[in-house]
């Protein structure tokens, strides 16, 4: 592998996946990629329901923990994040939806020009292949492919029966004009398979061009620098220490959680942390781990009498053979569910400009995120707060790369938001009481003594956490505490750009891997444009 090129990129999730894809289609562009995790193309990858109940293992998953929240009872929340080329894409549940025209605007008149939404569209439709939606707002020849489910799951029309006895409107598109209503969700998926980012965007091409290098089961230790332009990568791999340098840039998609955390042990962020762990200074930069933001979410969870339902029982083992063979055919049934099939995004308000709820069906019984098992078929529903007002942290606890960062989301902290939780709570209890449901229900399993307002903030206390969407560690401004422009270069930095989740200055109105994979997309397209 040579030690020089174009651009070094740091993490293959969905973001590096989508720049190294991009920036080597320029054959005289030269292109390094460097992933802690593996290829991210075994069959536990590619078979939905085998990755997603893989969630809480260490299985290509960091499986990290946050500090004890406030909000939270002094609970650790679980944090998984993708540890593999793909990244997060390649262990979450697939569900594609963008968030909400409002999001980007939002971030458009903070002075980020060219982020707002009319403006991102044409990414989003750019990586898009979406074999059902042919419209102004979908694009059908992107490399990130979209489709309906292939599980036929009859949960999915007994969830449509109830929204329509309890009133609430049928979105098919929540991608479309219109993002208020429930439905069934659209996923990353071709052919039943899990399509992750590094699937569409960087598997195609990895022995294939000969600009593109990837590396996996490297960590890397810390950004180079010359005075205050970045000018390469020091990591290690199979316990040997090397180098790399960039001819023009680095590109951090680390994520949420590990592009902060490299920035400061590199000597980039707040002046007092790193003096804290004896971090050579290069640049004080106060806003980098800071503005942390993720969806807190409550599960209601039933046992059903019913095989169309994952869960454990001799019956279901039975079926569940059955149902691996015939996946193993036609890619269809049981085995291609991404488990959360259906949902929607809801107002707690009626006078609302956009939905600040969204709901997550899932056809099996789901505590504390898969850790604990129960001998039962049944389902669960999620309900999070889209637009949280809590801010938190991500800091360094200590100066190695190797050893977690300190998450703290401060779940709640902000009165506000357990008061929308409360709402939401209420809108997804009536709809969760809906005929079609309570017919085959046997038991409430979480919430049968949940009466008052009361009971229900105490209950979410004890039972809330996250739905795996952190962001805003590294947000794009021009503020005191913005840490990338609206090129996503680094303030203060020559030759240093984040791309990824961390950039947002605000958490959109939905799940995160479509819109992190049009920022890239967007990305790509800045650093062609400086070229």
């Amino acid at each position: 592998m040579h030690q020089r090129f174009d651009y070094i990129i740091v993490g293959g999730g969905s973001a590096g996946s989508v720049m190294a894809g991009r920036l080597s289609e320029d054959a005289n562009c030269s292109v390094a990629l460097l992933e802690a995790g593996g290829n991210g193309d075994s069959w536990v990858v590619k078979t939905p329901a085998a990755a997603v109940a893989m969630l809480p293992t260490h299985l290509n998953n960091y499986a990290y923990e946050t500090v004890p929240q406030k909000g939270l009872n002094g609970r650790r929340g679980y944090q998984p994040r993708g540890k593999c080329l793909g990244g997060s894409s390649a262990i979450n549940a697939m569900i594609y939806t963008r968030g909400h025209r409002s999001d980007y605007d939002h971030w458009a008149s903070l002075g980020n020009v060219g982020w707002s939404y009319d403006e991102l569209l044409p990414y989003f439709k750019k990586s898009e292949n979406n074999t059902t939606f042919k419209n102004l707002f979908h694009g059908n020849d992107g490399p990130l492919a979209v489709s309906n489910l292939q599980s036929n799951n009859p949960f999915q029309q007994i969830y449509i029966n109830a929204a329509k006895e309890t009133g609430f409107p049928i979105n098919e598109d929540f991608n479309g004009a219109e993002q208020e209503g429930l439905g069934i969700y659209q996923v990353t998926h071709k052919n039943g398979e899990r399509w992750s980012a590094a699937r569409g965007y960087l598997h195609p091409h990895m022995g294939k061009r000969p600009n593109l290098h990837v590396k996996t089961g490297v960590q890397v230790e810390r950004i180079l620098f010359e005075g205050k332009k970045a000018i390469g990568i020091a990591y290690t791999q199979d316990g040997k220490r090397h180098t790399l340098h960039a001819n023009k840039e680095v590109i951090l998609c680390a994520g949420a959680f590990h592009s902060p955390q490299l920035l400061m042990v590199s000597g980039v962020g707040p002046k007092d942390q790193l003096r804290q762990f004896e971090i050579p200074l290069i640049h004080d930069l106060p806003g980098v781990g800071q503005n942390l933001q993720d969806h807190p979410d409550f599960i209601f969870g039933y046992s059903a009498n019913s095989l169309d339902l994952i869960g454990i029982s001799l019956a279901g083992s039975v079926k569940l053979v059955g149902e691996i063979l015939k996946y193993a055919r036609i890619r269809h049934g049981m085995i291609a569910t991404n488990f959360a099939e259906a949902g929607g995004f809801l107002k707690t308000d009626p006078s609302l400009d956009a939905p600040d709820v969204q709901l997550h069906f899932v056809v099996s019984l789901v505590e504390d995120h898969a850790r604990k098992l129960h001998m039962a078929h049944g389902y669960s529903c999620h309900v999070c707060v889209l637009r949280p007002k809590s801010r938190g942290q991500v800091t360094l606890a200590s100066a190695n790369m190797n050893d977690a960062p300190l998450i703290d989301p401060a779940f709640l902290i902000e009165e506000e938001d357990l008061e929308t939780l409360v709402k939401g709570y209420k809108l997804t209890k009536k709809l969760m009481d809906a005929p079609a449901f309570t017919k085959i229900r046997k038991e409430d399993i979480f919430t049968p003594n949940v009466k008052t307002d009361d009971d229900i903030r105490e209950i979410i206390r004890e039972r809330a956490d996250t739905v795996y969407h952190p962001v805003g560690t590294c947000k794009m401004g021009n503020d005191d505490m913005a840490v990338v422009d609206s090129n996503l270069r680094v303030h203060g930095i020559e030759g240093l750009r984040v791309v990824d989740a961390s950039i947002m200055p605000t958490l959109v109105g939905g799940n995160t891997n479509a819109p992190v994979i049009a920022i890239a997309e967007k990305a790509a397209d800045l650093i062609r444009e400086d070229r």
